[in-house]
């Protein structure tokens, strides 16, 4: 879609109170494709409903019912009763992979708790009736016997199918298979810095879960990698091919420069920016008074020695202060005492500041009345 769409689409936040959804049942329903979204130019990354889609959904004779049952979603306990086992039998079931999860959460244990389709639990137990009693297969036992769960496994590729479906950007393609892939196997199949920088802006979020602690991100973190042999040797070959097909069609260097992820100053180019700015605006300051003859020049970082002020002697600069040394401060540089009130000692008689004997000059506090000693 372009600009001149966005008057026909709708945020999704408003999409969700237009179809009389929840917020989780919203983006289920996207998730699953009940609801058709799309990429709006001008708008960033956050796709959009097509009003023609809000109204097709509002057109049905049983909404908004209908399209609730759709994405209702139980757990185990209320699935079990819903097709008629018991918790036990049902979480041997799901571990065994004859049902897919469609989310989970973590509840305050930080323990994961699935969740699957009502309608997909119903229509399983009208086509496998015979799983619901009596002994488990051989296969299913087998399973179980060598500790298997192909619920994360399962729940990660409906998650990937249904992104995939929802994209032909070949670079969003080949993220979103990358996600589920650890880091390291993504850099040696991309050692390409650009691509890989291009492949983590574009990767989508595969869980809907944000924990905050550290424990529960990772738990998630386990939850959206592929760990078993297969399953990462299945998602690497998948991704390579993701890979060769999105160099071909559209190489990095050929994306449009404006496009989603380039064209924008990282972080720390911005900062370097500015201290390229700031750095040419003191110079153009000092070279100002420089040449009008309103203040001397101090000593820089690189300087080797004391400015020339008037009257013969030498100026210094330390956090704003000049101080020049007179006959007394060459003095004071050869260890003595100086007295009186001169500008470069101290008062009453006390006993000089530090002196910088390599250039001649006092380096030490200045003593301004009312105020204390300062730097």
């Amino acid at each position: 879609m372009t600009e001149s769409d966005n008057s026909r689409t709708l945020a999704q936040g408003r999409a969700a109170a237009e179809l009389a959804l929840k917020r989780g049942e919203f983006e289920l329903a996207v998730q699953l494709g009940h609801i058709r979204t799309a990429a709006v130019a001008g708008r960033g990354t956050k796709r959009r409903v097509p009003c023609e889609e809000v109204e097709r959904l509002r057109a049905d004779p049983g909404f908004p019912e209908a399209l609730r049952r759709r994405v209702r979603t139980v757990g185990t306990t209320d699935g079990a009763r819903l097709i008629g086992v018991g918790p036990d039998r049902f979480t041997r079931l799901a571990r065994a992979g004859y049902f897919t999860p469609v989310r989970f959460y973590l509840n305050r244990y930080r323990a994961v708790v699935w969740l699957y389709l009502a309608e997909e639990l119903k229509d399983f137990a009208a086509r496998e009736p015979d799983l619901l009693t009596g002994r488990a297969p051989e296969e299913m036992r087998k399973v179980l016997a060598q500790g298997g769960d192909w619920r994360a496994r399962n729940w990660r590729g409906r998650r990937v199918g249904r992104l995939l479906g929802q994209t032909d950007d070949p670079w969003e393609r080949a993220a979103i298979i990358g996600a589920v892939l650890k880091p390291e196997a993504v850099q040696e199949a991309v050692p390409d810095p650009h691509e890989r920088s291009l492949l983590h802006r574009l990767r989508p979020s595969l869980a809907q879960v944000r924990p905050e602690s550290l424990a529960a991100q990772d738990v998630v973190e386990q939850l959206v990698r592929a760990h078993d042999p297969d399953e990462v040797l299945w998602q690497r070959l998948n991704f390579a091919q993701a890979l060769a097909e999105a160099r071909v069609k559209n190489p990095v260097a050929q994306r449009p420069a404006g496009g989603r992820g380039h064209g924008q100053l990282s972080l720390l180019a911005r900062l370097g920016l500015g201290r390229l700015r700031r750095g040419a605006k003191r110079a153009s300051v000092i070279s100002a008074r420089r040449a009008a003859g309103n203040a001397p020049e101090g000593p820089g970082r690189n300087d080797t020695g004391p400015g020339t002020g008037p009257e013969g002697g030498t100026t210094s600069h330390r956090d704003g202060h000049r101080t020049r040394s007179t006959s007394r401060g060459r003095e004071a540089s050869q260890g003595r005492e100086v007295s009186g009130r001169g500008r470069g000692g101290l008062r009453n008689g006390s006993r000089g500041p530090a002196v910088g004997r390599a250039q001649g000059r006092t380096t030490g506090r200045e003593a301004t009345p009312g105020q204390g000693w300062s730097w």
